[in-house]
């Protein structure tokens, strides 16, 4: 997530510098045709293309719209488990005891039973956003100028690190096993928090009631990671996607047709100025496309995600400073004004 005031205009154009070039050859080409060539059958009336232009600007429109409510739909379910999560670490913390114990244990074990629970939320949580991470065919951070982008601005914990790695601190030697075994870690991971939940139940550290509310928050957790996942692996549907490329192609490839007999108008050489405004336009529509491309994949780890990492540090630390955990890490800072 970008943290900054603004992106610069310079930033925005060095972003686009690929498509400004291309634009400019594509305008330059049927201009200097007409005028040093004598191509006037190049030129066409504008009504046409403005009509065109009016459509794809809907088109594009819609596409943005749609993927500022996938982004959306996912910043929500990550605050979700946020709240879920701060909820999680209290009702531990206040439900697990020794009220009803069959044999009572003492503060020390008590607290590492709490403690289990908390860690393995934290490996809940490394889980799922690596997951979230993983490369997908379809999303955009791979794209020459999106990935150089990023190489040059930021980098992205979970393309560096290995999930394995990140999970082996927070979960028993028997449980890494056996998470590393699965695929969906995160799902097996609030499968073990639910069989200790049960046991905690038969040892009467918790009765019935608590332990019906921590695991209904089991089952937010479960919830909000459906949610994540359905973003992850359905996107935007390919058959918009693509046609919005090619009305946006077509469309930038008959401006500067349109154009020429409408600066001819202006008499001199006055038409020269066919080249910069073809290409003002068409480099608006081909922008517009890119901000919808990079924003429809929420997860992909683009500096205008959301921000997993950071969110997942901040429950990190809130979780374990209600425990009094020592070596709490620190909150991630910006890199460059972008919080991954």
């Amino acid at each position: 997530m970008h943290t900054g005031k603004n992106y610069s205009f310079f930033e925005v154009l060095y972003w686009t510098r690929r498509d400004i070039i291309a634009l400019c050859l594509i305008s330059a080409v049927p201009t200097c045709c007409y005028i040093l060539l004598d191509w006037y059958w190049l030129a066409i009336p504008w009504l046409p293309v403005a009509l065109l232009g009016t459509a794809v600007a809907f088109v594009v429109g819609f596409k943005n719209n749609a993927s500022y409510d996938r982004m959306w739909d996912a910043r929500k379910a990550w605050g979700s488990i946020v709240n879920a999560s701060r909820s999680w670490g209290i009702m531990v913390k206040n439900y697990i005891s020794n009220k009803h114990a069959l044999q009572p244990i003492t503060a020390a074990e008590l607290l590492e039973e709490q403690k289990q629970l908390i860690n393995r939320h934290v490996a809940w949580l490394t889980a799922l956003r690596y997951q979230l991470r993983e490369p997908r065919i379809w999303e955009a951070i791979y794209k020459k100028h999106n990935a150089e982008y990023k190489d040059k601005w930021f980098e992205v914990e979970e393309h560096k690190t290995k999930m394995e790695d990140a999970l082996k601190p927070l979960l028993s030697a028997e449980e890494y096993e056996k998470v590393l075994g699965k695929s969906n870690r995160a799902a097996q991971i609030i499968a073990l928090q639910s069989a200790h939940l049960q046991h905690l139940l038969d040892k009467g550290l918790i009765e019935d009631f608590r332990h019906m509310e921590l695991a209904k928050m089991l089952v937010e957790f479960y919830t909000q990671q459906g949610v994540s996942e359905r973003i992850k692996n359905f996107p935007y549907p390919r058959q918009f996607a693509t046609l919005n490329l090619w009305f946006i192609k077509i469309f930038i490839m008959l401006i500067p047709l349109g154009m020429l007999q409408e600066f001819e108008k202006l008499g001199g050489n006055l038409i020269w100025l066919s080249i910069p405004f073809s290409a003002l336009a068409g480099w608006i529509f081909t922008t517009l496309e890119k901000i919808g491309e990079s924003t429809e994949s929420p997860f992909e780890g683009s500096a205008n995600d959301v921000p997993i990492t950071s969110i997942s540090r901040t429950i990190e630390i809130d979780l374990k400073e209600m425990f009094n955990y020592e070596n709490i890490p620190p909150a991630l800072k910006p890199n460059n004004n972008i919080v991954t």
